[in-house]
């Protein structure tokens, strides 16, 4: 019996595991290589911070005219206006007029917590959502669960050192891309019950 039970229980991790490895080539092979050609306007613009790249991409957006207002989420309180406004090329007047800095989150659930109440202070429905392209599948669900209702279209940002092609000769990328398909996982398993009420 104690042999049966032992050989259930590895047959079962065994497809565990070539599940999960299945799947994270299935992640790796989906991200988005490049950011979208064309971006819908939506009422606000929201980079998440922690990546390079993601402010700037989202200012541009704002400066484009595809969204009212910009929200950065998750600024160190020690970071100062001046020095998040130097990180970005543009007109100076549309941040001053136009962008919003948040600095209590301090992870990807804190970002959609805070993005959740900036949606609901401003009465928006939709919104772009700027991050890392490994970021957008984990991000997009925490503000989904957030806020659900409102409409998120996702723009990744590709950043030079992430090599997303031939991933698997670059261990800092694939370290990186491991990583994150556990996280998520653990938020997609964690969301789905959430995200399937219907709402009220």
């Amino acid at each position: 019996m104690r042999r049966r039970i032992a050989r259930g229980l590895t047959g079962i991790a065994g497809l565990a595991l070539t599940a999960y490895v299945v799947g994270f080539f299935v992640f790796a092979a989906e991200l988005d290589r490049r950011p979208p050609d064309d971006v819908p306007v939506a009422d606000g613009i929201v980079a998440l911070t922690g990546g390079e790249g993601r402010i700037t991409e989202a200012y541009k957006l704002l400066v484009d005219g595809k969204g009212q207002r910009l929200l950065i989420t998750g600024v160190h309180p020690e970071v100062k206006i001046g020095t998040v406004r130097r990180m970005i090329a543009g007109p100076a007047g549309k941040f001053d007029c136009c962008v919003d800095v948040g600095r209590q989150a301090e992870n990807t659930i804190g970002n959609a917590n805070e993005t959740a109440e900036w949606v609901r202070t401003h009465q928006y429905r939709s919104i772009i959502l700027v991050t890392s392209t490994y970021h957008v599948p984990r991000a997009t669900l925490e503000l989904k669960r957030a806020m659900p209702g409102i409409s998120i279209t996702p723009f990744p940002v590709v950043q030079d050192t992430l090599h997303l092609d031939g991933w698997w000769d670059f261990p800092g990328t694939t370290k990186l891309l491991v990583a994150e398909y556990s996280k998520y996982l653990l938020t997609l398993a964690h969301a789905r019950p959430l995200l399937r009420r219907p709402e009220i």
